[in-house]
């Protein structure tokens, strides 16, 4: 009994210390992408891309198509304002542990074990222009696979940095009912090698 109540004390803090500085991660992260529409823009997106896949009048798909091109624009030109808006917070509030849960102060104690977040989402912002200006050339059908790819996996980041990285990927699979190595496989090559570069994933 006499250690199980320091034992008992130590956790409570400890929980209470995460959950105090994932509210300041989610504001942070809230007080930047609330100045933009980047979440309705993805959703309007993904739920685009498959009323275009599943329509079967050539003119009416090509009618979504070209809408579906004027939404990729727009989420593009918003996020690549996003990123580089988020590139000037202070690098001691940007830093995301590779740890699969969530330690308080994780990134400070083992800083080797971590990666920031600034970086991230520029590889994100590359990713999405290059699928959003379709670079590679692809079909359309190909284009939206890629572009949905990386858009979940710049979900799964910000879910990362705010939370966790398991808990990311729990989200990742519950919103969308797939993983994240089926996301990371997904996505561009380019996106892929400096992902996991950076993140050690």
């Amino acid at each position: 009994m006499e250690i199980f109540i320091p034992l008992l004390l130590i956790v409570v803090g400890m929980q209470f210390v995460k959950v105090q500085q994932q509210r300041q991660r989610i504001a942070l992260l809230g007080s930047h992408l609330g100045q933009f529409q980047i979440e309705k823009l993805m959703e309007n997106l993904t739920q685009g891309y498959l009323r275009a896949l599943g329509e079967d009048d050539p003119e009416r798909r090509a009618q979504i198509w070209s809408m579906l091109g004027t939404a990729e624009a727009e989420l593009n030109s918003q996020f690549q304002r996003f990123a580089t808006d988020f590139s000037k917070v202070w690098n001691g509030q940007t830093q995301v542990s590779t740890l699969g849960f969530a330690f308080p102060y994780a990134d400070k104690l083992l800083p080797r074990q971590s990666f920031d977040m600034r970086h991230l989402l520029a590889i994100h912002a590359e990713g999405i222009a290059a699928a959003a200006e379709n670079r590679s050339q692809l079909a359309l059908r190909d284009k939206a696979f890629t572009m949905s790819a990386e858009l979940f996996l710049m979900q799964h980041s910000c879910h990362w940095f705010c939370r966790s990285r398991a808990v990311a990927s729990a989200r990742l699979q519950a919103r969308h009912q797939t993983s994240h190595a089926q996301v990371l496989a997904a996505v561009s090559p380019a996106t892929r090698e400096a992902y996991r570069k950076l993140t050690g994933v």
